[in-house]
This record gives structure tokens, sequence and C-alpha cells, in this order.
């Protein structure tokens, strides 16, 4: 293949860091760039936004990365209807420091702000709120897509088997290269929480169910190396953006705060011997600790949706080996579920760093969307332990029995005869990528690996 647009061998990895490989990448910085490499290439080609995907599916071996940090226009604000046009590559963090001081805010954000739009819709990301707003390609009103076969401008309307099928189709039916976001209006960048203490994971799950569609914002933490019994220590946060009214005379100066670049970085991997028995205790015992129970609490919006950003670079502190993001999703009825996989984890000796549950609302008609509604339980393994492999295996194939799907951005270590069990309707997927990429042009390490299209 012969591109005027320069490329260039790079090793890439997932935030996990998991599975490096290495491919050609080019950084276009325009559409008809995009539409060259698509028109000319012969197969394996991927879209990259800013690799937050912690397994492996923005990179391809052997193959061609396309980098979209050149499309990272962000428009103006339509203030009448509340949207804004923007690039492919821009970050999520850009485009709250652009809109927020005009009082706007973007309808769903996942755990980082450091990840592009298209990497967004590619994984169709949620937030804490999707028990009430769903996902983010719900508030997307239409988006552009360079397709192998064609550039296409589809929405909800225009073309839905293509827009669904692209939303979570992780980037396996073209390159979007700008959307149309539907926002949301705030008045403050503070979010009043409210936090409640448990010490039984069934409390905690009846709590949630009971009261959550009080709060746009609901999210869990769980400590799973102190299960013992049904005892299960966990904090519950919910929140609600802060009207003006709600902050004190010493806030008003920083009503409208927009999110800062990290202040902290973690310089190179932490050793092995950092993550232990008695680090992973100790950093629980001082979350749930700190963890404020005072109702009506106001926190800046980056401490409340993004805390891990403040540190730059921090999935290095799982070692040298990286770590695997572990996170599923079942229905309404299988709440006993979470807990069967939280006590599986605890028995197994095995150290879950992160662990956080949420629950979802209904989910979109993307074939290959993750959020359906129910429970969603999030988990961090740093790699290692002899006996992770065969955990995540049991976990699989309970999640599988009882109907739930693994969320593939996260994924690094499915067995592939698994994913149509998880994702029943993806041969709805594979009739559109076939339509849009009839000779297999697209592909990543994930697709392969999984067996997803050809």
């Amino acid at each position: 293949m012969t591109l005027t647009v320069d490329v260039s061998a790079q090793p890439l990895s997932g935030w996990g860091r998991t599975a490096p490989t290495t491919s050609m990448v080019s950084r276009p910085t325009d559409t008809s760039s995009i539409e060259e490499v698509l028109r000319t290439a012969t197969s394996g080609v991927i879209a990259r936004g800013l690799g937050r995907s912690y397994g492996d599916a923005a990179q391809c071996s052997g193959g061609l990365t396309i980098d979209l940090a050149g499309l990272d226009s962000i428009g103006a604000i339509d203030e009448a209807s509340g949207t804004i046009e923007v690039g492919g590559g821009a970050s999520l963090h850009e485009l709250m420091r652009s809109i927020i001081p005009s009082g706007w805010f973007v309808a769903v954000t996942p755990g980082t702000r450091y990840v592009s739009v298209g990497g967004a819709i590619a994984a169709d990301v949620h937030g804490k709120n999707h028990h009430r707003d769903g996902s983010f390609t719900r508030h997307v009103v239409e988006m552009t897509i360079v397709t192998p076969t064609g550039t296409f401008t589809v929405s909800p309307e225009v073309d839905p088997d293509l827009f669904w099928a692209t939303a979570g189709g992780m980037g396996l039916t073209g390159v979007v290269v700008s959307a149309t976001l539907r926002l949301i209006p705030i008045e403050t960048s503070w979010i009043l929480v409210d936090s409640e203490r448990f010490t039984r994971l069934d409390d905690l799950m009846a709590t949630m169910e009971a009261t959550d569609d009080r709060y746009r914002y609901s999210v869990a933490w769980l400590d799973c190396f102190g299960h013992r019994a049904g005892n299960h220590r966990s904090v519950l946060t919910r929140g609600d953006h802060a009207p003006g009214a709600a902050l004190p005379d010493r806030l008003q100066g920083r009503s409208r705060e927009v999110p800062g670049d990290p202040r902290l970085r973690v310089p190179r991997s932490a050793p092995r011997r950092l993550v232990n028995r008695m680090s992973v205790r100790a950093l629980n015992e001082a979350w749930f600790r700190a963890s404020s129970t005072a109702p009506g609490s106001l926190k800046p919006l980056a401490g409340f949706f993004h805390p891990l950003d403040g540190v730059g670079s921090w999935n290095l502190l799982y070692g040298p080996d990286g770590f695997v993001q572990y996170q599923f999703a079942v229905a309404p009825e299988r709440g006993d579920l979470v807990e069967e996989a939280v006590a599986a984890i605890a028995s197994s000796g095995i150290l879950s760093l992160i662990a956080v549950l949420k629950r979802f609302g209904p989910g979109t008609p993307g074939p290959l969307s993750f959020s359906q509604e129910g429970w969603t339980l999030a988990l961090d393994f740093p790699l290692g332990p002899p006996g992770l492999p065969a955990l995540l295996d049991d976990l699989d194939d309970l999640v599988a029995q009882a109907g739930g799907r693994v969320y593939l951005a996260k994924d690094a270590r499915l067995r592939p005869e698994l994913l149509p069990v998880m994702y029943p309707r993806l041969a709805d997927f594979t009739a559109v990528s076939r339509r849009v990429d009839p000779d297999g042009v697209l592909a990543s390490d994930l697709s392969r690996r999984l067996g997803i299209v050809r």
C-alpha cells in the first residue's frame, strides 16, 4: 500500500499494558487522508484515540493504526439546541475545558476524561448516570464515519443500522471523524454529593435499587479484600450538579472551574512488590474511613468523575506486568451473580485494587454495545498471580450462563467461543460490517483474537 500520509512503525498497547504489538501508525489531519488510507488498504486498519481501552482494541499487529489526534476540532455551542460538533480525535478533557465556562457539560462521561470522542462512541462508554441517561451514543445527534466503501453521515434516523453498529462496534465499522453531541446545561462545575457506608453487600444493592433514581449519578466502591461471609464493606456515592445557590461565598469565584492537567505523574513502572496484601488492605481501609458521610458535600467535577486523572500514567502503579480490568454486566434479577463474583474473588486470595458497582438503565440498539439493564461490576487485577487466568475464566462462565456479557473495551483475554453467547446479536453487527467493509479491511488485535467479522 502506497500512502501520501506519513507512517512509522510503533509499539502499541492498551491502558492495561498486557499485550503490546507493533504496527505502522499514520497521523492524518483531515478526512481526505483517512479516506485515502482506507481506499488503498488491503487489510488490517484500525483507528486509535487516546489509547484508553484497556486491552487490544486500538492496535493492529502488522497492520496500520490511524492516530486521530489531529482531528481534534471543537466547534461552537449551539445554545438553542444545546449541541456541539467536535472532531473524532477531540478529548473529553479539552471538550470540558471548552464548554464548562459557558454552563454546559457532556451528557455522559466515563471514569476518565482522557478519551477521544471517537473512542467514546466506538466503546459506547457509560458513566455514573447510566440508570438515568444511558450511554454516550444516546446523546450523539449524528456522526460522520469514513468506511472502506465511502464516507457517511448517520444518525438514529439516517442509516440507523450503521449508526448503532458503530456504537460499541470497537472501530470495526469505520473511523468516526466528527460527531454532533447533545450537551446538558449546568450552573456550576460542582457536584452535591451524598455518601453512605455499608458492611453488607445485600444492603448496599437494596439501597441502590431503592434510591438511585433520586440522583443523576450513583456509584459504589467495594472492598473485595475485606469480604467475609456476607460482611462486605462498601461506600455508595451519589450526586447531582450543584446549583449556583448551593455554593458558599468562598467558591463563588470558582463556580465554573475547568478540570486541570494531572498534578502528579508516575515516572516508571512500580516494583512488583508494591501491590501486596498489606498495601491493598491499607488502601481499602483508608478509602473506607476517609469517605465522607456528610449529606450534601460539595465536590469538584474532576474529583467526582475522574479521581484517577489527577495522577498521570497511573496505570504504571500496577507494576511492570500491567493489569487486567474485568467488567461484566448482568440483568437486574441476577444481582446474585455480583455477590457470587465478589465471594469468589475474596476466597481466591487474588487482589483486586479497584471494584466499582453501578446500575444500568436500558441499553441501546447497538449489537455490540456493552451496557444492558441491570448491574455492572468493574474490577482491576494486577497480572502475576498464577490463579488469575482460571479465576477470570470461571467468572466468564458464570456471566455467560447468566445471560450477561463482558466489556470489549476492557477485554484482553476472553475466550472467542463465548463472544456470540454474550453478544447474541453478533450476526447483526457482522451484516452491517460486511456492507461497509466487504473486503475485511478493518481489523484489530481484538477482532482477530475474538473472531469478530473476518
